[in-house]
């Protein structure tokens, strides 16, 4: 199990700076950022002078190598648009972020699965068919339609929710049906196909041929064995929410880190855009690393 987690921390760290380093240079590719953050109302003085104060005139390698030095201490520099640490913007933004995630992934999760394992059990029935047809159409949906559709029934006509903000239990209620819809049903497809595949496994027919009850088997035999692949999706879906929250954010002026990466990108904050996708890189990272490890705790065929 060592040798799993030493590896998967070495991926993690190549893919950290595979992805800080496509970013930097992505900076680079659109114009001069020193031109692009100040305007077209600099002067060249001005421009010539702030290049040289960010160090843009150095080579990019060099400056490529400065940041990952700084970041390493935890020093993001400074936001351009805030005038604050660029890390302690994203601080205080990543609990609005978490909160929201982790309630969208609990109902995309815990609804899931059971869902999932009822429509397998009950292939080709109506209820099957129910399921599979709302779950194609949760995942077809656009996120901003949706977004935008509770928002003018549930808030403008009925007046049930609040359209946007953070603060009660109210505000919570639009912006995670709306982050969990997709996973919801992605994951309940998931769970339905890797049920399938473990009912006809031999083990699952002995367990029957034994005599035991249709329900200990499910949970016991079945369910154990058909949660490793929606384990590798939960994985992926959280670092999605950490990101992908932006649309969901943006529409509900939700104060999380995707609405601050919109903000950054609006005002051509780049320092503030790099240290927010390094740090969503760091968690995407270390989530999947926890997911390699409950991997061990759920079949512990993977420690070998």
């Amino acid at each position: 199990m060592s040798n799993l987690i030493f590896s998967r921390l070495v991926q993690g760290i190549i893919v950290i700076i595979g992805i800080t380093f496509i970013v930097f240079m992505a900076m680079f590719l659109t114009g001069d950022p020193a031109a692009l953050m100040l305007g077209e109302g600099a002067s060249q003085a001005q421009i010539a002078e702030f290049r040289h104060r960010m160090g843009f005139d150095r080579p990019l390698l060099v400056q490529y190598g400065s940041f990952l030095a700084r970041a390493a201490v935890g020093d993001f520099g400074m936001s351009l648009h805030f005038n604050q640490p660029n890390l302690q913007l994203v601080l205080e933004r990543l609990p609005a972020t978490i909160q929201l995630a982790s309630i969208s992934l609990l109902i995309g999760t815990t609804l899931a699965i059971p869902l999932g394992v009822m429509a397998a059990v009950h292939r080709n029935s109506w209820l099957d068919t129910l399921l599979m047809g709302v779950a194609l159409v949760g995942q077809a949906t656009p996120g901003f339609w949706l977004g935008i559709m509770l928002i003018l029934v549930f808030a403008v006509n009925l007046g049930w929710f609040p359209a946007s903000g953070r603060g009660t239990i109210a505000h919570l209620v639009l912006p995670a049906l709306t982050l969990a819809v997709f996973p919801l049903a992605s994951n309940v497809r998931l769970m339905r196909s890797s049920t399938l595949e473990v009912l006809h496994q031999d083990f699952v027919k002995t367990a029957r041929a034994k005599g035991l009850k249709e329900n200990i088997v499910l949970f016991k035999h079945v369910l154990r064995n058909a949660l490793s692949p929606v384990l590798t999706m939960v994985g992926i879906q959280i670092g999605s929410f950490m990101g992908g929250a932006v649309i969901t954010e943006t529409i509900y002026s939700w104060p999380g880190v995707g609405r601050l990466v919109v903000q950054a990108i609006m005002t051509k904050d780049f320092p503030l855009v790099q240290t927010v996708v390094a740090f969503l890189a760091l968690v995407f990272v270390a989530v999947n690393l926890l997911i390699d490890i409950a991997y061990t705790l759920v079949d512990p065929r993977v420690r070998y």
